[in-house]
């Protein structure tokens, strides 16, 4: 391995030779200028890691050297060391970002230690954080094989996506591995779970269910509107838990979490079924009875998501909460746009609804666009690519207006979605629906280990159009392919991002209450 490259400029660095000879023998190379244009001429011939930087040095100043320093090499450490504690210095030079600073007399140990916290900082806490899984991953392991309730389930998806995004910072690709596993093997598990108890959720059959689809805005959202001033929801179509938690630290700057939970989407996990239960605080069947000219069946033409609005109203009025209340629904940057211009005339109701359409475009997108497949490749590049997309947006711009109002802010979804591997071929009639996760219709054939079938769609609360229909709906990261054209179907879909079936990243999924700082 190369020796760690160091550059020491002080004007007084003869003084200093005591901690360049320590720094020598643990090690490093170090090599000294006495000026800031003597370090800038290194700088330019040699490729350090890191440069300790006098703050106070005649003719070209510290603060001037480092600002020179990040217009040539951005991406290089630089520890100022100052005699000053002056706040003004330190604001000015941690607004170009120096990487670490030192107040004079430095001794060898504070040297040693600046440098072990930046340079080794990444390999420290790759190590930790394997180690840290590798001593979780026994334990997760044994839970799985438990009998868990819906709230251990919970408990065991937020372990797998808080390790997942540890060791996403990690450089050991192997641990990876090992969790995407494990994290194969909970899927497997909470399919079965699934199905051994969804239609007793429904059905009344258990005491204490889960908060689900169409019991949200009475369990989670009522209940956040007996404070003062407006509460704004905001339905992040498509929305997983992992991106929320890689958004939650974006939002921190202008809101505190008052209340983080995860809830169950119904079944099926898209949004035609998913956010109309969501709104109208009914199940698919139950709304399609209360509203036989608002639902439209998966074999009808039309949009399947257009009447949110009027189930909202209804639902409201139903649990006693007639408040005056806006429903916005977003689907391009323009009328978000639009929405962000407008927002004060948001103030005046009680309740606001947005719904935001981005992820669930960014996950078709990602299917039908090569560009995009490219760079949401795996799932931390589709995190990313969400991230990227949040702090570029017109909802990004919504969320800072809240915040300035002193609004309170709710953040949801309707369903996740699960990045698909495996095809499982499934047969039937020209009616049949296009989703890749779930299939309704008559004489469906299908490998029947790959699926939760409900053979009678009243019991899971859903609209029977035929005698002899039935819903089935894959487990695990299994995706429908129909046999005709089959190797073409399935290397067009394979690794693409879907949603409609059974796994933990479609079905738990986030609820959070935040107040402005």
């Amino acid at each position: 391995m190369d020796k760690i490259q160091i550059l020491w400029a002080d004007d007084e660095i003869e003084l200093l030779r005591p901690h360049v000879l320590f720094l020598k023998e643990k090690g490093y190379d170090v090599q000294t200028a006495i000026s800031g244009d003597g370090a800038l001429d290194l700088i330019k011939t040699t490729n350090f890691d890191i440069v300790f930087l006098d703050e106070n040095m005649p003719g070209l100043s510290g603060i001037e050297t480092l600002a020179r320093i990040k217009s040539m090499k951005n991406d290089l450490p630089v520890v100022m060391i100052t005699k000053s504690e002056e706040e003004r210095i330190m604001e000015d030079a941690i607004g170009s970002k120096i990487a670490d600073y030192l107040i004079k007399p430095v001794n060898p140990n504070q040297i040693l230690l600046s440098l072990k916290k930046i340079l080794d900082n990444r390999r420290l806490v790759s190590e930790k954080t394997t180690s840290g899984y590798q001593q979780e991953f026994r334990s997760i392991g044994t839970t799985l094989s438990d009998r868990l309730s819906h709230s251990e389930w919970v408990e065991v998806y937020k372990k797998l996506v808080y390790w997942e995004l540890e060791l996403q910072r990690s450089s050991d690709q192997s641990m990876s591995e090992v969790l995407a596993m494990q994290k194969h093997e909970a899927n497997a598990q909470f399919s079965k779970f699934v199905e051994n108890n969804y239609l007793s959720w429904l059905n009344g059959k258990e005491k204490n269910p889960p908060t689900l689809s169409h019991t949200l805005l009475k369990n989670k959202v009522i209940p956040q509107l007996e404070g003062d001033g407006p509460v704004f929801l905001i339905l992040i179509d498509n929305l997983r838990y992992d991106q929320w938690k890689m958004l939650q630290p974006i939002l921190h700057s202008y809101f505190k979490t008052d209340q983080e939970d995860l809830f169950f989407s119904i079944l099926p996990t898209a949004t035609q079924y998913a956010r109309n239960a969501l709104f109208a605080g009914l199940l698919p069947s139950e709304i399609e009875k209360m509203f036989p000219n608002q639902w439209l069946n998966d074999e009808e033409e039309g949009g399947k998501n257009q009447f949110e609005d009027v189930f909202l109203a209804a639902n409201l009025k139903r649990l006693g909460k007639d408040v005056k209340h806006s429903y916005n629904k977003i689907t391009n940057h323009a009328a978000g746009k639009r929405l962000s211009e407008n927002f004060n005339n948001l103030m005046g109701n009680k309740l606001n609804v947005i719904v935001y359409n981005f992820v669930d475009m960014l996950s078709h997108a990602r299917t039908e666009m090569e560009v995009i497949r490219e760079l949401a490749d795996d799932e931390a590049a589709y995190r990313s690519i969400t991230v990227s997309w949040f702090e570029h947006s017109p909802l990004h711009d919504i969320i800072k207006q809240i915040a300035d109002k002193k609004g309170k802010l709710i953040i949801t979804t309707d369903h996740g979605t699960i990045k698909v591997t495996e095809p499982s071929k499934v047969v039937g009639d020209k009616n049949v629906n296009s989703n890749l996760r779930y299939k309704q219709g008559k004489s469906l054939d299908y490998i029947k280990r790959d699926v939760f079938e409900v053979r009678k769609p009243e019991e899971a609360y859903l609209p029977k159009q035929h005698v002899s229909q039935a819903f089935i709906f894959i487990k695990e990261d299994k995706f429908f392919a129909y046999p005709n054209n089959y190797n073409y179907y399935v290397n067009y879909y394979k690794n693409t991002f879907q949603h409609g079936g059974i796994s933990l990243e479609e079905m738990i999924i986030p609820f959070v209450v935040m107040s402005p700082k």
